[in-house]
Parts: C-alpha cells; sequence; structure tokens
C-alpha cells in the first residue's frame, strides 16, 4: 500500500507518496537526506492502481520508496534515469511541464 496525500497550491495539484512501510523514516546518502514525514506524506493509504489514477490528476509529485516509484515508472509518468536514491530508497520528482 502507498501513502498519498494531495495539496493544491498556486495553480498546482501536487501528489506526496510514500510507501506504507518507510511512513515516518529518515534516509541519508552523502550530502542528500530525505525524511518521510506523516505530515507531508500521510493522507489516505491506496493501492497501487487508486495511486496511480491519483498520479493522472496531479501537476507535480513527489514520490518516495520503491513500490511507489516502480509504480510510476511503470504507468510512464517516471523515466528510470531521474531517479535519486537516498539511502537505498528510491525518491523521484514529478513535474507536468517535464512530460
Amino acid at each position: 500500500m502507498i501513502w498519498t496525500k494531495i495539496y493544491r497550491t498556486s495553480g498546482e495539484i501536487l501528489l506526496a507518496a510514500a510507501d506504507e512501510e518507510i511512513m515516518g523514516l529518515e534516509f541519508k546518502e552523502g550530502k542528500y537526506r530525505i525524511k518521510v514525514s506523516e505530515g507531508f506524506y500521510k493522507g489516505q493509504l491506496v493501492n497501487e492502481q487508486q495511486y496511480i489514477e491519483l498520479f493522472r490528476l496531479c501537476t507535480v509529485a513527489n514520490i518516495v520508496g520503491s513500490r511507489a516509484v516502480e509504480a510510476a515508472i511503470k504507468a510512464g509518468f517516471i523515466d528510470r534515469s531521474r531517479i535519486l536514491v537516498i539511502g537505498g530508497v528510491p525518491h523521484a520528482q514529478f513535474s507536468i511541464l517535464e512530460v
């Protein structure tokens, strides 16, 4: 399952998504650090199909976790070359302008 949260701001629809099992954890690698904070990512717990439907509605996304990133790749939203791995955990960002 994947935690998702939708934000509407400045004409954008942001989807924050994170794998369920990494919620609340922090990952570091070199100069990079990502905290999978409940305040930002924890909204609605959804399955992969529901997640992709939400992804189709957003203009911007911040994604962390193997399952969430891989599902976005399979659906054609993220290119594998654009993934940053931090502490062994994949992270990706999406913008409709990059498609």
